[in-house]
């Protein structure tokens, strides 16, 4: 497929072939940096998601009985082909959806990593022997690959969703459909231009591009679809919910977040800074694990706001291939709105803003509140954006009780000397995921990846996906 033609109008990718979408329209695909056309893509009907399902389901049982030698040889060279298309997927992520160069860099290399540990799955697809309290009877467990596994994807990090959830399915014997975000289809096409590339056969993996309240339901509610997993809002992902409970579709669902960060007395300010930044401004917190809340126990609290503010007066917003530039653009006019609006609101309410606030462009300068209180749009809602507020508390007690004064529960961090404390947060703390002393931006291959509450249903990762993705069956044998 020639790649300069499909920066101008990107095609599904539906059993082997590059097909438009069945009435022929498309739709635009803005660089968020300055709203200027980066691409048109194939506007998916319901009909093109019916034949890539059929395409899918069709695939099935022959690609189920493929050996665990060919899966494992086909992923190894996804990872292969990706290091030869290198700086076109860095391009890609950087044109397409905003990314500075060293966040690019960093998707790339997980993304690296997450194939690579998929192969890995291969030869793990394994049941187990079960005493029988039967005589003679020879009793197993064998596990097998569910079907047609539908893949949602968000724009924020395409790639490493694209290697984790697509690799991890074809690991283990499914086949898939995917719908990746409006925002970011060329990268998923790029995908799978690679998975195409690497050997996989006609129908192993299926893309269709469009606007997922057009043709969402279409993917998650068809018949033939054995999972879902999602990667989103917590409003759409409580609508698919909604639709898998009534098919008894099994799912997976990765939503949003209100990560905390608690910052005890005793904890080492120089090295905590760095890391409270990486938590919240990485891609302009456009990650459902971005930190936007900070408790800071009172004995440290003003010397954390004064670091804090002078560390985000350095931040970088110039060119997106530069390093030093850590600022992204907001993806969309509805989400600069949305980062407007929380701000806004917080400012007309009485909060103060002790550094940012301010454009420059797409992009709005990283921001600080303090002073912010419960009637607030920022205190409980996800803002997505480099935008976070800092409290001040008086003990652990105190702290904990806050972080867990949310209805998600996604990423966590506790910076603290004392090991009790640190543990104790660990049991205690209402998420999925804990980090102490460290960042809540953090992720790998073969961790159980999600959250709890309004932040999503299961977990993402080799051993979760390969529960989540399998299904056991019992044999028996009388000997």
């Amino acid at each position: 497929m020639d790649t300069k033609t499909e920066l101008r109008t990107l095609r599904h990718f539906i059993g082997g072939d590059w097909v438009g979408a069945e009435d022929g329209a498309t739709f635009a695909v803005l660089n968020p940096l300055d709203d200027s056309l980066y691409a048109h893509a194939a506007k998916g009907t319901d009909a093109d998601m019916r034949k890539a399902v059929a395409a899918a389901k069709s695939a099935f049982p022959e690609y189920k009985q493929t050996l665990p030698a060919e899966r494992e040889r086909w992923l190894l060279r996804i990872a292969e082909i990706m290091e030869e298309r290198k700086s076109e997927l860095i391009d890609c992520l950087i044109d397409e959806i905003g990314s500075p160069i060293q966040k690019a860099l960093f998707e790339f290399n997980k993304g690296l990593t997450m194939v690579r540990a998929a192969a890995g799955m291969c030869r793990n697809v394994r049941g187990e022997t079960i005493p029988s309290d039967a005589p003679g009877k020879f009793s197993m467990s064998i596990r097998e690959p569910l079907g047609v596994v539908a893949v949602i994807t968000p724009f924020n990090v395409p790639l490493i969703k694209n290697t984790r959830l697509v690799a991890n399915a074809l690991a283990v014997g499914n086949t898939v459909v995917h719908l990746p975000s409006e925002m970011a289809p060329h990268l998923s096409v790029l995908f799978a231009e690679i998975v195409a590339e690497a050997g996989f056969p006609p129908g192993a993996y299926n893309v269709v591009s469009g606007y997922g309240h057009e043709i969402g339901d279409d993917l998650t509610g068809h018949e033939d679809v054995d999972f879902v997993t999602f990667t989103g809002s917590t409003v759409v992902g409580q609508h698919i919910n909604e639709i898998c409970a009534k098919n008894k579709t099994p799912n997976t669902l990765e939503l949003g977040g209100k990560s905390p960060t608690v910052i005890l007395a005793d904890a080492d300010l120089d090295k905590v800074m760095p890391l409270a930044a990486r938590s919240i401004f990485m891609f302009a917190g456009q990650a459902c694990i971005a930190s936007s809340r900070f408790y800071v126990e009172r004995p440290l609290y003003d010397e954390f706001v004064k670091r804090f503010a002078m560390l985000v007066s350095k931040i970088g917003m110039g060119d997106l291939r530069d390093p030093a530039t850590v600022i992204a653009p907001a993806i969309s006019e509805r989400q600069r709105n949305r980062i407007r609006s929380h701000i806004e609101d917080a400012v007309a309410k009485g909060a103060t803003v002790v550094a940012g606030g301010e454009w420059e462009g797409n992009r709005c300068q990283p921001t600080l509140l303090t002073g912010v209180t419960g009637d607030m749009t920022v205190c409980k809602t996800e803002t997505f954006g480099p935008v976070t507020s800092i409290y001040p508390i008086d003990s652990y007690e105190e702290g904990l009780q806050k972080a867990n004064d949310t209805e998600y529960g996604l990423s966590s961090a506790i910076f603290t000397k004392d090991i009790d404390k640190a543990f104790h947060f660990a049991r205690n703390i209402g998420a999925g995921m804990c980090h102490i002393n460290g960042p809540t931006i953090h992720d790998e291959a073969h961790v159980p990846f999600g959250g709890n509450g309004e932040s999503g249903v299961g977990r993402e990762g080799t051993d979760a996906d390969m529960e989540a993705m399998t299904e056991l069956k019992w044999v028996t044998v009388q000997l």
